[in-house]
């Protein structure tokens, strides 16, 4: 078996990984724009912090839109096939990010054009909501057992690759003047993924669907119709594994977001730190998770999912406020150190284990829809609202990061208290992989 569907698995992960590489580019390159420049574009009326707020805030609301877009979209993975859903997905996330390169500013249309940008990041998040639960549902069905982890794992490596291009793409816009920056240069980033996508269309327009998927719909003509809508299997049968792995996601989201996108803010409008300073940190601490994260992915098949999941998140609980006081020295080697180790040990350590955490949650049938509902429902309340929660705590310390470093560590305790349950729910010790859907 492990060798039978090698060309498959070859296609499966490349579709896989471009297609991430995109969800994070988009995500991250918004992330590190709402920091530098939406607010001066979109919301020049308003102060430095209010416009900021604001920027964070149309940051957010493509995460309140993810698990509807996850929903539907899955839906057409479990009952039409992977493929489908996969080509939509990626085709919507393409057009909202193209077309915000595209918009005019608040001085060119008023109110209008704020409005316009939040419409499209709608349209970006609903078709990034089912695109990591698809790609990480087709690798898993392909990847053999042994590898499970490694190669769901790769899903992380890809969403890291993103963070760094999207960093790389706005470092480069940075060294423009500030009016060439703020009337035509902030677009180019945005305009430029539209080869991105041209590209992960056509791959995906090639792929086959997975041998287990097929074989499970061998059988779905027998089954009660009521079982034709995953959805209402997956909340009515296998709600301790919605629950638990949606809280299980809490610390990795926080985690991202502060090192990807809330960092960005914090340097350069707390500590008032270049632009450059600030990307280049991100951009070079990022390429440990590149690394990192398969190679937990791998520990995770040697060792158990949980083990590496939990100590993960217990490290990045404690390692909350060292990672602040690297920061603040304002010193690029010593704030690169810092969040190097956050991507490094944090990142990589929770981010590799994850694929094959939730995919080994729920069954061939279900497992679209119930990986997109417990990983973009906490999305919507922990990963997006993040930056605009961490702005909020360092300006409730007058400028300190006390407050975000505990907000850090909290989210850590109740993802590792959070796997803990889930292995406890299935009477199984935390040395062992989670295979069993139907014990949970």
């Amino acid at each position: 078996m492990q060798h039978a569907h090698t060309p498959g698995l070859r296609k499966a992960v490349t579709a896989s990984v471009v297609g991430t590489v995109i969800e994070w580019f988009d995500y991250a390159l918004y992330g590190a724009a709402a920091g530098l420049i939406i607010n001066k574009i979109f919301f020049p009326d308003l102060s430095a912090f209010a416009g900021t707020l604001a920027a964070f805030a149309t940051f957010a609301v493509g995460f309140f839109v993810r698990p509807l877009g996850g929903l539907i979209i899955s839906h057409i993975g479990d009952r039409y096939g992977r493929k489908p859903a996969l080509v939509f997905s990626i085709a919507l996330m393409g057009f909202g990010t193209v077309a915000i390169g595209l918009l005019p500013d608040y001085r060119q249309i008023g109110i209008y054009a704020p409005l316009l940008l939040v419409l499209m990041r709608m349209a970006q998040g609903f078709g990034a909501g089912a695109e990591y639960a698809g790609a990480l549902t087709l690798l898993y069905e392909y990847a053999p057992k042994r590898l499970r982890g490694f190669y769901t794992a790769l899903l992380q490596s890809a969403t890291v690759v993103g963070i760094i291009l999207a960093s790389v793409a706005f470092w480069g816009v940075s060294q423009m003047s500030e009016e060439a920056m703020t009337s035509w240069g902030w677009r180019v980033p945005f305009l430029s993924s539209a080869v991105l996508f041209v590209i992960a269309l056509y791959i995906r327009r090639h792929l086959d669907e997975t041998p287990e998927y097929i074989e499970a719909m061998k059988h779905a003509a027998q089954e009660k119709k009521e079982n034709h809508i995953p959805l209402r299997v997956v909340l009515t049968k296998y709600p301790k594994s919605l629950i638990w792995g949606f809280l299980a996601m809490t610390g990795h989201n926080a985690n991202v977001y502060i090192l990807s996108a809330f960092s960005i803010s914090y340097m350069t409008n707390t500590l008032h730190l270049s632009r450059s300073t600030a990307l280049t940190a991100v951009f070079i601490s990022a390429l440990f998770g590149v690394f990192s994260a398969p190679f937990m992915g791998w520990m995770a098949d040697k060792f158990s999912p949980a083990k590496i999941y939990i100590g993960a998140a217990l490290f990045t609980a404690v390692f909350a406020w060292p990672l602040f006081m690297f920061i603040d020295t304002g010193n690029l080697f010593l704030i690169t150190l810092g969040m190097s180790i956050g991507f490094l040990v944090s990142y990589g350590g929770m981010a590799g284990p994850q694929g094959v955490l939730l995919a080994n949650l729920f069954p061939t049938r279900y497992r679209f829809s119930g990986i997109s509902v417990s990983r973009e429902l906490n999305g919507m309340l922990v990963a997006g609202p993040t930056p605009l929660i961490c702005t909020l705590l360092v300006n409730l310390a007058d400028g300190k990061p006390v407050y975000v470093s505990m907000y850090l560590a909290v989210c850590c305790l109740l993802t590792a208290f959070a796997v803990m349950k889930l292995y406890m729910a299935a009477g199984q010790p935390i040395n062992t992989s989670l295979s069993e859907a139907d014990r949970i």
